[in-house]
């Protein structure tokens, strides 16, 4: 038995050590385990991310594939090369924004970072993204506005120090299981508490002293209700908002009235003083996809932050912290950003522009001046802009963007290659695919949510015709831009990307592979060898943020009602969330013999309403967009008037709104309007219902 191997858990972005076994013979991993020695988990682990890592379910993929005659066929590495280079050359020619690049949260840093340094500095287009605008980018964008950086000020440490828990469109029981055994433990202290805001009733909320049933959509609404009640009641910490910050007497000037505002979230005014009274102790709030996917992600995300200000909730033990989904989500941000250069390096600032030039060996003018429009307007660009060809690494554009039926006739109409380690619906409309790696075969380093940087290890042996990302990545870059990326080195490649950060708020300098050999994870910024972050901006109880006037900043959003209301038509409000085992749209974790449906949670009232029997194995919900085959299960944590679908099955994104918040970039995945009948019923009124559809428009 070979000894075990060192690495991180890339099921999510808690970041948690594992200990991996190889098998005895072959290929794979035999066991995982939680490693003690890391300082993350210090041996917890979740089941999921022990399964996932040592045997995924998905349908792997072991040769390159080329389409011809209108199938994918089977072919060597260099056919699939040649076609790529080809047809990537032929479109650079006529236009740099010609060629489309999608990365992922699940690359480690190093692909990443070649990733971007190619799609920007080689090709020089704008369409370039990793898929964390689909999940973090309006914390990203409100991050920013309030602190001049991105990133959660608050690390793991804070956890256990914060009195009251407040998780607000999230469900860390699920996605985050080994970070929530520290919240319900710090909870569950006499003196403290864990409030939930959320419209169905999750396991997390099932957990709470508090859940907070608000109407779908009415995040902002709640936040700015609470805020206002804060202000009547006197409780705003003046001295801390005097002293650290600007802009509260613009919000203040600006707040609702907080009954009319509890109103419009569906709660009482005793729900508002629950939530004040929540603020006026050493707080945490946490939120995720549940308010950073809508088209007021931004804005609601920086209302949430505002609480924090207002009542200093800003400290150990306290502040806003953003709950990322994919594994490295944050090294993406770092090292490959879609609004930053490395380092997190201002995009618009020329003459950050230049230092990223001059470190590429790169012409400034090919530097493309512009952030691009993220995954849906990247997509879009195929009918609407100069995208002829589209590159997607580790992620699922056809199943996981918003109207995702108009995304696959898109991605149909371009030269499409994609990147992956699992056959996914990405793949099927592939005209080359490239089989991948997974993280159990790769080497580099990840990022988790609270900044730490620790390394990926292969724990076992590549399988024939099987090659890691960055050596795809670096492989077709030598194609197209000799010279450009240099050799598929690991440990060379996060050098260049450390030196490239110096001096920046997201400081890798002091990071070495060496360095995480001794101390297993490192939180940035660490600019020299011994030094690393801790609770960002504060140093010694004073306060310093890297924003023009030196401190944090006040939003003033103000709530509208959701892009897409429910009509006659359409009654019902359709959301979406991760399932128990939903993983990245379920192409690790959905087997072959997964349903071919989604499963639909829906309250007994509105199954009674829909005529349609509890439990029912056929029926349909139907958006202005598609109509999508369900199961249904009747199930009181979703509220009446709600149909509750897996973000993660492939189907559910047929239905959702392509809105997109203005800030961010980021679809509005969480509210649309649907209808819910039985199979037999919606094909026969299928086409009046279109009728009145239009009418309804």
């Amino acid at each position: 038995m070979s000894e075990p191997v060192q690495t991180t858990c890339m099921r999510c972005a808690v970041g948690c050590g594992h200990l991996t076994d190889r098998v005895d013979a072959g290929y794979g991993i035999g066991t995982v385990r939680g490693d003690v020695t890391h300082p993350v988990n210090r041996g917890l682990a979740c089941s999921r991310g022990v399964e996932e890592t040592k045997s995924p379910e998905g349908t792997w993929l072991t040769r390159p594939l080329v389409r011809m005659d209108g199938d994918l066929q089977p072919t060597t590495w260099d056919v699939a090369l040649s076609r790529i280079a080809n047809e990537f050359g032929a479109a650079l020619e006529r236009d740099h924004d010609s060629v489309a690049v999608l990365g992922s949260g699940q690359q480690t840093n190093e692909a990443a970072y070649a990733l971007g340094k190619l799609a920007r500095g080689g090709f020089g287009t704008r369409y370039y993204d990793a898929n964390t605008t689909l999940c973090m980018a309006s914390a990203v964008t409100a991050y920013y506005d309030a602190f001049g950086s991105d990133a959660p000020p608050c690390t793991y440490d804070d956890i256990e120090d914060a009195q009251t828990h407040v998780v607000w469109g999230a469900n860390p029981a699920v996605a985050h299981p080994v970070m929530f055994r520290w919240i319900a433990e710090s909870a569950g202290d006499d003196d403290s508490d864990l409030v939930v805001v959320d419209p169905v009733g999750t396991k997390t909320a099932r957990q709470a002293d508090e859940h907070v049933a608000i109407e779908p959509g009415t995040d902002l609404a709640l936040a700015r209700a609470v805020l206002a009640r804060v202000v009547e009641r006197g409780d705003v910490d003046d001295e801390f908002v005097e002293e650290a910050t600007t802009g509260f007497a613009e919000l203040r000037g600006d707040l609702p009235d907080p009954e009319d505002a509890a109103a419009t979230a569906g709660v009482g005014m005793e729900t508002v003083e629950t939530l004040a009274d929540a603020f006026d102790e050493r707080t945490l709030v946490y939120w995720g996809m549940g308010v950073n996917q809508s088209a007021q992600g931004t804005e609601t995300a920086g209302a949430l932050v505002d609480l924090c200000l207002a009542t200093g909730n800003l400290g150990p033990g306290t502040g806003p912290f953003s709950l990322t989904g994919q594994a490295n989500s944050m090294g993406t941000r770092v090292c490959s950003s879609k609004g930053s250069w490395p380092g997190m390096r201002s995009f618009a600032d020329p003459d950050e522009r230049r230092v990223v030039a001059e470190a590429w060996g790169v012409p400034v003018d090919r530097l493309p001046d512009d952030p691009g429009p993220g995954p849906v307007g990247l997509v879009n660009a195929i009918d609407d802009g100069p995208v002829e060809a589209v590159w997607t690494v580790a992620t699922n554009p056809a199943a996981g963007l918003p109207d995702a039926s108009a995304a696959r006739d898109r991605l149909d109409d371009a030269f499409l290659v994609a990147q992956d380690a699992f056959h996914t619906e990405t793949t099927e409309l592939a005209d080359v695919v490239l089989p991948a790696a997974t993280w159990g075969e790769s080497e580099g380093t990840a990022v988790n949510m609270e900044r730490r940087v620790s390394r990926v290890r292969a724990a076992s042996d590549l399988v024939p015709d099987v090659r890691t990302d960055l050596d795809i990545i670096t492989t077709i870059g030598e194609l197209l831009v000799p010279g450009l990326l240099g050799d598929p080195d690991p440990r060379d490649v996060f050098d260049e990307l450390a030196a490239l950060t110096a001096g920046t708020q997201a400081d890798l300098s002091g990071i070495s592979y060496a360095r995480l050999d001794d101390e297993q994870a490192v939180r940035w910024p660490a600019s020299d060898a011994v030094s690393q972050g801790g609770y960002r901006y504060y140093d010694d109880g004073d306060w310093s943020f890297p924003t023009p006037s030196g401190k944090a900043r006040f939003s003033t959003g103000r709530h509208e009602s959701v892009p897409e209301p429910t009509t006659e038509t359409y009654p019902l409000t359709l959301t979406t969330a991760r399932e128990a085992d939903g993983y990245n749209t379920g192409v690790r974790s959905r087997g072959e013999d997964a349903p071919a449906s989604p499963l639909a949670r829906v309250h007994p009232e509105t199954v009674e309403g829909a005529a349609i029997s509890a439990d029912a194995d056929s029926a349909v919900v139907a958006s202005r967009r598609a109509s999508v085959p369900v199961r249904v299960t009747v199930d009181d944590a979703v509220p009446e008037g709600l149909v509750w679908l897996p973000i993660h099955h492939p189907e559910t994104n047929a239905l959702t709104l392509p809105e997109t918040d203005p800030r961010s970039d980021e679809p509005n995945f969480k509210q649309c309007a649907v209808r819910l009948r039985p199979a037999t019923e919606e094909a026969a009124a299928g086409a009046l219902g279109d009728a009145n559809a239009t009418a309804d428009d």
